[in-house]
């Protein structure tokens, strides 16, 4: 009864995408999901903009609950081994649950760029740690604004004051440096002239005090990073102003690239007939490198089992994360699937009802997780930004959450079959979504000119000019 309610709903859509996942939240969370409480909360890789109407959630005691668990496992792994296809929803749980911690280590500042924080950063100062001067001029008193002031002292940048500020003196000061005792404001060079006895006369109007004062900014103790941040340039002068001159940083995942096929060459070869080059490689080397992790390309498998075999082994031996492309779907060459088998691999599903991305599979060998993306371009950059980008992220601690900002449609856009969930390229200008020309999965171009992909859900054939929708920025 349940593999077949499980059938039913997550096949042929009567119940929400989430479906499954509410039911766990409700019944119970995995290891992982209570490891990493964000993958619940967090949006999943659908760019829909809301739930279709008139789909009930799936209804189902407590007292079943241990069958329909039992159930949904025997179904996964049913679908995994036969090609079953699953929603994008689905395959993004399970890669979430399968994701392997990595551990943390100490580095240098600038070794922290693009990596993902292991610790809280905790400020050890205030900021600013003294009543500093916000602009070149002069440290005075308000009241004394209407009387001519005479300049006791000069305070630059990194110089303690040495006098203080009594009634009708001033003290010239630059920018950052600490305003005096006996001051309450900092009047602006521009705003003053001298006297001919070279006493200083305050030519503005009064108001702001031109002072930064003490701990405005930031109060020593307070947490400025917090554990998971990805860190950006903005993020380093952080790290350096609070003395964290070696945080703790998840370690960067190790990842091997491997591209499949006998018609692929490198890119300083000129292709013959029936070759192509292998582009494939190095846009996923650059994915990797973009979200925080290790790039290590093994090279391109020749169409023969053994040769398949030998390479996987050697990059299962040394690297976490394993990423092959092409070789996974029907064809007669198409070696994976097999070799998987007779390594032990368990394959946790190998078909998405996706377009483009259909043929993608993901599988675990111990603590080793092995991604086989399509061998078209547009395919494996779009899996790759809706899984494999997700699973380095939450591997390394931080926010696997994939960012839509939600758009009109400049356009009407419709497709003439909708059998499964279609991601399109698109351009945005003046605030508005456009989809690109586009000609398939193998469409290079189209992808070099896209700011993202909108997602056409599965059952939808069009969406209306002026409709909002989300986009996936890449």
């Amino acid at each position: 009864r349940a593999v077949l309610t499980i059938t039913r709903f997550s096949l042929l859509r009567n119940i929400p995408d989430s479906s499954i996942s509410d039911f766990r939240v409700q019944n119970g969370q995995s290891s992982a999901q209570r490891k990493h409480k964000e993958v619940r909360g967090t949006r999943d890789p659908s760019t829909s903009s809301g739930q279709a109407p008139g789909r009930g959630k799936l209804k189902i005691d407590n007292t079943e609950s241990t069958i329909f668990r039992a159930a949904e496992a025997f179904f996964l792994n049913f679908a995994g081994k036969t090609g079953i296809m699953i929603r994008i929803e689905e395959a993004y749980r399970m890669v979430m649950e399968a994701v392997e911690p990595m551990p943390a280590e100490r580095a240098g500042i600038l070794d922290a760029l693009h990596r993902v924080l292991a610790e809280d950063v905790i400020s050890d100062v205030d900021m600013p740690p003294f009543d500093k001067s916000a602009m070149d001029g002069y440290a005075c008193r308000m009241a004394d604004l209407g009387q001519p002031l005479t300049l006791i002292e000069t305070i630059p940048a990194g110089k303690a004051p040495e006098r203080e500020i009594s009634r009708g003196t001033c003290a010239e000061i630059m920018t950052g440096a600490p305003v005096p005792r006996g001051a309450d404001c900092v009047i602006k060079v521009e705003d003053t002239r001298t006297d001919v006895d070279n006493r200083i006369i305050f030519t503005g109007k009064p108001g702001k005090t031109n002072i930064s004062f003490r701990a405005e900014d930031v109060a020593s103790g307070d947490i400025l990073l917090k554990k998971g941040t990805f860190l950006e340039p903005q993020h380093l002068a952080i790290l350096a102003a609070t003395g964290y001159a070696s945080p703790l940083l998840a370690v960067r995942p190790s990842v091997a690239i491997i591209s499949t096929g006998n018609e692929i060459v490198e890119p300083h070869e000129q292709p013959g007939l029936s070759k192509i080059r292998n582009s494939n490689a190095y846009q996923l080397i650059a994915q990797v490198i973009k979200c925080g992790a290790m790039p290590a390309y093994m090279g391109i498998a020749p169409d023969e089992e053994q040769a398949t075999s030998e390479l996987l082994q050697q990059a299962l031996d040394k690297h976490d994360l394993i990423i092959l492309t092409g070789g996974i779907s029907m064809g007669k060459f198409d070696f994976i699937p097999l070799v998987f088998e007779k390594m032990g691999v368990e394959v946790l599903f190998r078909t998405l009802a996706v377009q483009p991305g259909k043929p993608t599979l993901f599988g675990r060998i111990g603590k080793k997780r092995i991604f086989g993306l399509p061998g078209n371009p547009v395919s494996a950059f779009n899996t790759f930004d809706m899984l494999v980008k997700p699973y380095l992220r939450l591997s390394m601690g931080s926010d696997p959450a994939i960012k839509t900002i939600s758009l009109p449609m400049g356009v009407r856009y419709s497709r003439r079959k909708s059998q499964r969930d279609s991601f399109i390229p698109v351009s945005i200008d003046g605030g508005k979504v456009y989809p690109l020309e586009y000609h398939g999965s193998g469409h290079l171009v189209s992808l070099s000119q896209a700011d993202g992909f909108i997602k056409i859900p599965m059952g939808t054939s069009s969406l209306e000019e002026g409709a909002l929708t989300d986009v996936r920025q890449i």
